[in-house]
């Protein structure tokens, strides 16, 4: 058999995994797997972006949050 997906899984390969998964979870736990996956996802992408910004731009973020010195007499 050639394999066709990724990783040189073929078709079949698949459908035996996706099988074995529904009998180990069953079918009530799939959709909130799927959803917990998805919104780990989200948290993992927004953490990234976030963890890409320059540092100077936190600083200033931080610089603003803070009052002054000259403001506080």
């Amino acid at each position: 058999m050639t394999p066709i997906l990724a990783f040189g899984f073929s078709p079949m390969d698949a459908i035996l995994i996706l099988v074995v998964i529904l009998l180990l979870f069953g079918g009530r736990k799939l959709p909130e797997l799927a959803n917990a996956l998805g919104r780990s996802m989200n948290e993992f992408k927004k953490g990234k972006e976030e963890g890409g910004k320059p540092v100077t731009e936190e600083k200033e973020k931080l610089d603003e949050k803070k009052p002054d010195a000259s403001e506080k007499k």
